[in-house]
């Protein structure tokens, strides 16, 4: 088994550090990278590095304050009305949020890879998320991944 997946934990502590652009870049580069169905792209990702709204989304979260904690909070929505065009009802039920699932995977390894930790957030209140982020009706809150440096 490649090294890479055997240093993916998740981490819910993280030092204040700040994260290189360069490297936010190249998480970005990775989740925009992944695999999606019939190339169609179906989701979104936002990113969220500003403490008023990481804290917001940390209570969304049922009160997991880590969220708030790392210094870096990227959001992947799914969007079901474009795979929909195409795929009709699997493509809005099923493939839309596979495009963001598998794209928050391949940022969480790219994160890893960069000596980042992450933890993969699914716990929430999806209409708090949209208000938070202004996402309409159409993008579907799938999973939150904070990310930062480990506190040991």
């Amino acid at each position: 088994m490649n090294i890479l997946f055997k240093k993916r934990r998740s981490v819910r502590a993280y030092r204040p550090d700040p994260i290189e652009k360069e490297k936010i870049e190249e998480i970005l580069a990775a989740a925009h990278s992944a695999p999606s169905a019939g190339n169609l792209k179906a989701r979104k990702i936002i990113v969220v590095e500003e403490e008023d709204q990481k804290r917001k989304l940390a209570e969304a979260s049922f009160g997991q304050s880590f969220v708030a904690e790392a210094p870096l909070v990227l959001v992947f929505a799914a969007l079901p009305e474009i795979s929909a065009e195409k795929y009709g009802q699997r493509g809005k039920n099923l493939y839309a949020l596979q495009d963001a699932t598998i794209a928050a995977s391949f940022a969480w390894l790219q994160a890893v890879d960069l000596e980042l930790s992450a933890c993969w957030v699914g716990a929430f209140d999806e209409n708090e998320i949209r208000e938070i982020l202004n996402l309409s009706e159409k993008e579907m809150p799938i999973a939150i991944l904070p990310i930062g440096y480990a506190r040991n």
